[in-house]
């Protein structure tokens, strides 16, 4: 199968794999500060992204360092607000130094799992990324209620899917606390990605459920990762 397929990567979690995987990616998330990532991190991540002419995202999260941004907290409207527009900022203040421009937004963890569900979040995230000064992409699963709402506003927004992930039935994603939750076999996950081409996903209750995307993401966390990046690349070229 020959479609060009969008690998898009969370990158600058500590993880520092980037260097491995960024020459076979399309474009990437850049963690700032939220849940991970500091000026350093940002800017060895940004320069990588730039020699290997991947699209730039940034990937704001609750500002939650201890739970690497993975739960919910309780935190005002306000002040969410007011912690994304600053993460985000903190990562364009980086790219105004290496002449780039963001491409996109992808939320992190829990943030990204409740304004997919919760219209406050989504609301929040939706009045930040309009307050950035030219058209910016917003990646969100299909079928979302940031998805929605950030289309009727007339924000790009381009559908995101999983490669390494098996959903529930209404497309969420299924917990890390399950042994089945993550993809690790290459193949596994070409067939799941090419299932999700066609417009369909298998959930974990063997039910197959309609959806779109337009990018797959693979985690970088994954402890086959590089393999399946690089297999997804070489499947679909």
């Amino acid at each position: 199968m020959h479609t060009f397929l969008d690998i898009n990567v969370d990158v600058g979690e500590g993880l520092n794999n980037e260097a491995q995987f960024m020459p076979f990616i399309s474009s990437c998330n850049i963690a700032c500060g939220g849940h991970a990532g500091d000026f350093e991190i940002m800017t060895k991540n940004v320069k990588l992204a730039k020699q290997h002419h991947v699209k730039i995202g940034a990937h704001p999260s609750f500002p939650d360092k201890t739970h690497f941004g993975r739960e919910i907290i309780e935190i005002s409207s306000a002040n969410l607000y007011t912690t994304l527009k600053k993460q985000i900022r903190s990562l364009l203040n980086v790219l105004i130094k290496e002449h780039l421009q963001l491409h996109h937004i992808k939320p992190h963890g829990a943030l990204y799992n409740l304004a997919a569900k919760d219209k406050r979040t989504a609301n929040i995230i939706i009045e930040v990324v309009k307050s950035i000064a030219y058209p910016i992409k917003l990646y969100a699963p299909y079928g979302s209620v940031i998805a929605k709402l950030a289309s009727e506003q007339n924000i790009p927004v381009t559908f995101e899917a999983f490669a390494d992930r098996h959903y529930n039935h209404d497309l969420s994603l299924v917990s890390r606390t399950n042994k089945n939750a993550v993809i690790i076999d290459t193949d596994k996950a070409i067939k799941h990605v090419e299932q999700i081409i066609l417009g369909k996903v298998k959930t974990i209750n063997g039910i197959e459920v309609k959806i779109k995307a337009d990018t797959f993401c693979v985690h970088g966390d994954n402890p086959n990762a590089i393999q399946i990046i690089k297999g997804l690349k070489e499947h679909f070229g």
